[in-house]
This record gives structure tokens, sequence and C-alpha cells, in this order.
């Protein structure tokens, strides 16, 4: 069913707005995908805060146009979705590596980060990237492991004091 030009300007708008906010971009081939399938995908998608698209390639490209994933107007051709992730570099991607795992047809085409373009290569890397909680905790660990080793530097001599004396007064009371 062709879309009016109402809804094609609709449609252009949605996607620019979207991907002007996006950090990372990917694309994926989905022929041969049910519409069951689909919509299990969109819903994947929802719960993990990623905006899956289907849009037409030239409304794509023109949404594209101006943003930092225009670089991915090459890899637009056929029936494609796009996958914008608003939160975190790699949940657009891991959610489409999750997705193809169990379904075949679902086929990555491009990654786009940054304005680079990466290709099905770089999927499991960009997937594997932490989100924002994990990347956060890491780095408070890495902060308070250093003063934890110092607070217990500190606290040595005295726990060595007290147990130096308790073993004392066992001996006496043992002997």
């Amino acid at each position: 069913m062709a879309l009016t030009r109402i809804q094609k300007e609709s449609v252009l708008a949605e996607v620019s707005e979207v991907a002007s906010h996006a950090i990372s971009a990917v694309v994926a081939d989905y022929r041969g995908l049910t519409a069951l399938e689909m919509t299990q995908l969109r819903k994947d998608a929802r719960k993990s805060g990623v905006s899956l698209k289907v849009v037409k390639n030239t409304l794509a490209k023109r949404a594209f146009a101006g943003t930092q994933f225009e670089c991915l107007s090459e890899a637009l051709k056929g029936p494609v979705c796009v996958a914008l992730s608003t939160e975190a570099p790699g949940d657009a991607a891991r959610l489409l590596r999750d997705f193809a795992k169990g379904n075949e047809k679902l086929v990555v085409r491009a990654l786009s980060i940054g304005g680079a373009l990466y290709g099905v290569t770089h999927l499991e890397a960009i997937a594997n990237l932490p989100t924002r909680v994990e990347a956060l905790t890491k780095l408070v660990v890495v902060m308070k492991a250093p003063i934890q080793k110092f607070v217990r530097t500190l606290a040595e001599p005295h726990a060595k004091m007290v147990r130096t004396v308790a073993a004392i007064a066992e001996k006496k009371k043992a002997g």
C-alpha cells in the first residue's frame, strides 16, 4: 500500500527525530521473517529501549541526511529495518544479534556509531559493549579499589597488635 505524502512526511520526521538523538544504528535485512517474528522483534526492541523502524529506503536516506548515520546510505537496499539506540551504543547491535541467533533469516548488513560505518564483522564487539549501568559499575569498582587497599593498610598495624595481644593472653591462660 502506497504512503500518502503526509504519511511520508510523518515517517520522515519521526525517523529524523530519533536519528538526531541516537548513539548507534544497525541496518538489517528482515526478508523472510513472518509477521509474528517481526512483532516479537518489535516487542524486544521496546523492552530494550531501541527504536526499530521498517522504513522505505529513500525515506531512511532522507532521514539520515545531515546526521551521523548518513554513512549507512549504501546499506539501505532491499527490505531493511533500522534499529536506533538512544541509551547505550551496544543496545541495537545486542538486540539484533540476539534475535538473529534464533532467526537465521534476519541478516545484519551494517552498523554505525559516531559517524563511523562498521561491517557485520564488528557486530559481536559492538553488541558486547557495556550498558551505561555496567560501565558506571566498573568505574566505581576501579575507583574504590585503591581506597579500600589504603584503608586496609592503615588498619593492619592495629589489627596485628590486637592479634598479638590476644595470642599472648591465650598463651598465659593455657600455661
